[in-house]
């Protein structure tokens, strides 16, 4: 009966949602990306160069609820999550950005509820106001299912120009700075995912940023050590 039970093929582990977002800012051609190193000892991708990001929390849906996003973003979201979903994940997206770069993606203004969260305080303090509307959803990529940990990620992309503050490392993120993306891709050892969804927000950033909410989604799976990549 033991051989039995471990010739068992395991259940796939529910990938959680999660949101990225990718920050470029200068020319065109070549700009510069927003990339940290994850700690040595991370559970998930240890040592490896990543986008600020992290999976959904609870109170992401309740204080995503107050700020619009993008009637085509939320449109292309919309093709495999509800709406109240699709705020959580950029609020997720900028949320993981502060916790993990100490930056603040944000115009003038001011906020309310500040009190509400650590976001919140932070925004207040800094005279900002969240600008949700100004992220566009650009890929997704779901962890293998053999994997013990695993996610639903949702890549977004904004310009690092609306995202002032100062670099610090945190507890999530060590060696965080501007690098070019030529470097970005030459020089650090960055994952296919990292890879995959880089090359997309370049694609689109060379290309101005278009607000098309007809424009098809990468999505990055894999099945049988093969990677697909399907638009959606």
């Amino acid at each position: 009966m033991s051989n039995r039970q471990n010739s068992t093929p395991r259940r796939p582990v529910h990938a959680r949602d999660a949101a990225s977002l990718i920050l470029l800012r200068g020319s065109r051609r070549n700009p510069e990306v927003l990339l940290g190193r994850r700690r040595l000892d991370a559970r998930f991708m240890p040592g490896i160069y990543v986008f600020p990001g992290g999976r959904v929390d609870r109170g992401d849906y309740a204080h995503a609820a107050p700020f619009s996003i993008r009637d085509d973003v939320l449109t292309k979201l919309e093709r495999h999550c509800a709406p109240r979903r699709a705020r959580a994940l950029i609020w997720a997206a900028i949320r993981e950005t502060w916790e993990e770069s100490g930056l603040l993606v944000g115009q003038p203004g001011r906020i309310q509820n500040a009190t509400l969260s650590p976001l919140h305080e932070a925004y207040a303090q800094a005279g900002l106001t969240p600008l949700t509307g100004q992220l566009d959803y650009i890929a997704r990529a779901i962890t293998p299912a053999r994997s013990p940990i695993r996610y639903n990620t949702r890549f977004f992309l904004a310009d690092g120009a609306i995202a002032p503050g100062i670099l610090h490392h945190t507890s999530e993120l060590e060696d965080i700075g501007w690098r070019s993306v030529s470097e970005a891709i030459n020089d650090l050892d960055l994952m296919n995912v990292t890879h995959f969804a880089l090359t997309e927000a370049i694609n689109l950033w060379r290309e101005g940023l278009p607000q098309n909410p007809e424009r098809k989604v990468a999505r990055l799976t894999t099945r049988l050590n093969t990677r697909l990549i399907t638009l959606e």
